[in-house]
């Protein structure tokens, strides 16, 4: 280490002797767990969390059954995961022909594909959309078949895994943009479109989701025409559209209403038309500060698809509650739902993974 230090108009460098660094001081472990009340509580607690915990260690781990050909096996006391194995293929792709599963496996493929394309905010744009809306087709005409030799399988034996995917990414996909054209209306100067973006969205948030599907399932064949027919499927699509649309636009109008009016002035008297300035200096302004609460609601909604089985749409969990119905096997009821419940946990836990990334991104790109 130098020093400094002026004589008679000239720097002179001293070096001084190196230095023994401080000692670390160390806490005592029993004074960092009961040094005071609040971490003696937190310890305790903790402590008591895992004792508690010790029986389910004990039944999923220990006395639990792996492997088995024999379901009699199960009935010991311990976890039955050999039913996991068993009955994996159902509760992946539900009642989908045995034969074809193939197909639901490779638009599954697809999707995760095109996710993986997708992360990346530097290939966002107008291809990447077409190349959705070029995927999403394949993905669907891969489900139904009936071109090329491959047997058509109707919506209604669709199920598993594949159906909660395409219930969430094309409610998703298809109710953000109708949620940007939302909140604009909202926060439009025009009355109609204001009016009734308002009523739109305060409708659908008054209601539960559960009314909205049964509406969709039961009430919208009625109101259609008679030469209209929609199945299923297609009309819980539509009410999960509808209820996620009214969310995020909630949520894009936060965003909007933080960005500063001066920008769309300075924009007008630069000559860009209102409609461009929106969508290329407002709206990813917009959108950069809400990645969060979009996050939430994308979460919510994933999660939302499991109500559709009160409707009779045969998705995972309902795959799962099928499976474990099964006479042969000990009532597995708590497996079931325990492994479509990680499945479940695994896709929220990425989403809120990748928005937290993408936030950190769009940070350190302010930054710079």
């Amino acid at each position: 280490m130098t020093t400094l230090s002026i004589s008679h108009g000239h720097v002179v460098a001293d070096i001084l002797p190196a230095r023994q660094a401080p000692p670390i001081k160390r806490m005592p472990l029993f004074k960092m767990l009961f040094g005071d009340v609040l971490s003696a509580a937190l310890t305790s607690g903790a402590l008591m969390t895992i004792l508690a915990l010790m029986p389910a260690f004990q039944w999923g781990l220990v006395d639990a059954t792996w492997t088995t050909s024999d379901p009699a096996a199960c009935r010991d006391g311990g976890a039955c995961w050999a039913f996991i194995g068993a009955k994996l293929r159902f509760i992946l792709f539900g009642l989908y022909p045995p034969d074809e599963q193939w197909r639901p496996m490779m638009m599954m493929g697809l999707m995760i594909a095109m996710v993986l394309v997708s992360l990346s905010p530097a290939l966002w744009g107008r291809k990447l959309v077409i190349a959705w809306l070029v995927a999403v087709a394949v993905m669907l005409s891969l489900m139904w078949g009936g071109f090329t030799g491959l047997p058509f399988v109707p919506t209604s034996q669709w199920g598993g895994l594949p159906v909660t995917l395409l219930l969430a990414l094309l409610s998703l996909g298809c109710g953000f943009p109708f949620a940007v054209f939302l909140a604009l209306g909202r926060r439009s100067s025009l009355p109609i479109p204001r009016v009734l973006s308002i009523g739109l969205i305060e409708t659908i948030r008054g209601l539960p989701l559960v009314g909205l599907l049964f509406v969709a399932s039961i009430l919208l064949p009625l109101l259609l025409p008679p030469t209209w027919t929609i199945d299923k499927l297609g009309r819980t699509l539509a009410a999960l559209t509808v209820f996620a649309a009214a969310y995020l636009a909630e949520v894009i109008r936060g965003g909007l209403q933080a960005i500063p009016s001066g920008q769309i002035e300075a924009a007008k008297a630069l000559g860009i038309p209102h409609w461009k300035a929106i969508q290329h200096i407002v709206m990813p302004q917009a959108i950069q500060k809400v990645i969060p609460p979009l996050t939430n609601t994308a979460i919510v909604m994933v999660k939302n698809t499991s109500l559709v089985m009160i409707v009779g749409v045969f998705d995972m969990l309902s795959a799962g509650r099928s499976a474990a119905m099964d006479p042969v096997w000990p009532a597995p009821y708590r497996e079931a739902y325990l492994f479509v419940g990680l499945i479940y946990f695994a896709l929220c836990v990425a989403i809120s993974y990748y928005a937290r990334w993408l936030e950190l991104r769009v940070k350190a790109k302010d930054y710079r």
